[in-house]
């Protein structure tokens, strides 16, 4: 889309946002609204460069009568091409999922009880940095292991306010590694092991029709801490989505319906990430880094803690600050893959 439909589009969506009716239907109103927000930043950077140069050629017109008009011209010459600049970035295509929010599965790997140790380190880690940005959480199901961490565990995260959690966190998926002397080690010996991340923007049910045929739903008995009555009565769900094959269990509820409802949401979430995938051969390509196999070889970010060194494979990102990081201080590291996704565009729509 060039920038006069762009224009275009700005101005039929005040007209809509206007309209009282609009706002009968919230969800209407509300993806209405977040497109707005997409769009202002881009066209109040154009009408700005648009006013700077016709100050400029004012200025210009006028400097050969008072200095002072020169002075001026020269400012307002040098601040075309940063306002050009930024327009640029802000027209390159955004991702359409950056404004969703996610979920996203952290599940054990390699390392028997450190992989699951360091599994519930990384749920904290984000649990953490969605705390200080801001952002809602919920523990949608878990599997605890038996030391404290996690075999498998499923979050939902929700932002406040139009910053997409997605935006921020796509790209935590992949295997992620640690080093360190594990609680089990008796000799002091240092480990590698490894949990996996997946991330899954949050569809909604206008996202992704599931049609109730197409599901195999199985009940049974809830395993694991909870207390009694989780284990003595058929609460768990397991869900069966027969097209595609995907497999979801919830049994972090004491209810039965809830448990279901929660695997739905989930369902939902990686039924629309396989649309977009089959769809988008970028997307399909973008999510080469989600795991695949949790082992040790294959890694998208290292967490060493004998050096308090976190390194992210990717971007080359390096800092020693591992200690802040897992407590929560990840803008560093993602604000880089921010950055490099953004370079890659800019030079393929140089």
């Amino acid at each position: 889309m060039n920038l006069d439909e762009l224009l275009k589009e700005y101005s039929e969506l005040e007209l809509q946002l206007g309209d009282p009716a609009v706002h009968a239907d919230q969800h209407r109103a509300r993806t209405l609204g977040r497109r707005y927000a997409q769009l202002t930043p881009i066209v109040g950077t154009y009408r700005e460069l648009e006013s700077v140069r016709e100050d400029l050629t004012a200025a210009k017109e006028l400097a050969g009568e008072d200095e002072a008009f020169a002075s001026e011209a020269a400012e307002l010459e040098g601040r075309v091409p940063q306002l050009e600049e930024r327009l640029r970035h802000l027209l390159i295509p955004r991702d359409p999922n950056d404004d969703k929010d996610i979920i996203m599965e952290i599940k054990a790997g390699e390392g028997g009880e450190e992989s699951a140790l360091f599994a519930g380190d990384l749920l904290r880690m984000y649990l953490r940095y969605a705390e200080r940005l801001g952002w809602k959480t919920e523990i949608i199901d878990s599997q605890p292991s038996d030391l404290g961490g996690y075999k498998d565990v499923t979050v939902g995260i929700r932002a406040k306010g139009d910053e997409g959690v997605w935006s921020r966190l796509k790209y935590e998926g992949g295997v992620h590694r640690v080093q360190r002397v594990p609680v089990t080690e008796s000799q002091g010996r240092i480990h590698t092991s490894a949990a996996g991340v997946l991330v899954y923007p949050e569809a909604e049910e206008v996202d992704v029709q599931i049609d109730p045929n197409d599901l195999r739903v199985d009940v049974y008995r809830s395993s694991g801490p909870g207390g009694q009555s989780v284990n003595t009565t058929d609460s768990a769900v397991r869900i069966t989505h027969l097209p595609t094959g995907v497999v979801v269990s919830c049994q972090n509820e004491k209810s039965q319906l809830q448990n279901k409802e929660s695997a739905l949401r989930i369902l939902r979430a990686r039924l629309l990430a396989i649309a977009q995938e089959e769809a988008d051969a970028a997307a399909q390509a973008e999510r080469k880094s989600q795991v695949r196999t949790v082992d040790r070889s294959e890694r998208v970010r290292t967490y060493n803690f004998p050096e308090n060194r976190i390194s992210d494979h990717r971007v080359g990102f390096k800092a020693y600050n591992l200690d802040q990081v897992l407590d929560g201080e990840l803008t560093a590291v993602t604000q880089a893959l921010i950055d490099a996704e953004m370079a890659e565009k800019l030079a393929q729509h140089s």
